[in-house]
């Protein structure tokens, strides 16, 4: 018996809507990637790394499955990793938000990826608060 996804409990509104196009729904994230980087547009952020903690959620095109158990069948998020680390490689950025952007592009690069939820969070800004960050959800274009 197949239940309408609209009777389902699904409370990520990017889920919902690729479920309402598709039967299923894959996932591959990275949770809490920490990174040493030059980021921040204060005087004191400027000419040394602060931490920095990445989340990302790639959203899969569901028909990618492996038959053979190999990891040529299936997307691999070595890419994504290594994608990042080039990103921030060698250089300074200002905002959060430049960052975050520019990840969802790379993601989105990737013909497997439908949708991307991305974040970051300086973690050393206040004594009292474990982060301080910025989200972006990324849909591809239908």
């Amino acid at each position: 018996m197949s239940v309408p996804v609209s009777d389902l409990a699904v409370s990520d509104p990017v889920e919902q809507r690729l479920l309402d196009r598709w039967p299923e729904v894959r996932k591959i994230f990275f949770r809490n990637l920490h990174v040493d980087m030059h980021m921040g547009v204060h005087a004191h952020e400027k000419g040394r790394t602060q931490p920095v903690r990445i989340n990302i959620v790639l959203y899969m095109n569901a028909a990618i499955v492996p038959r053979q158990d190999s990891i040529a069948e299936v997307f691999n998020y070595d890419r994504v990793h290594a994608g990042v680390q080039e990103l921030i490689a060698g250089r300074h950025i200002n905002l959060q938000e430049t960052l975050v952007g520019e990840i969802a592009t790379m993601c989105l690069g990737f013909e497997e990826v439908l949708a991307v939820r991305v974040s970051t969070e300086k973690t050393d800004i206040y004594p009292d608060v474990e982060g301080v960050g910025y989200e972006l959800v990324r849909v591809r274009p239908d």
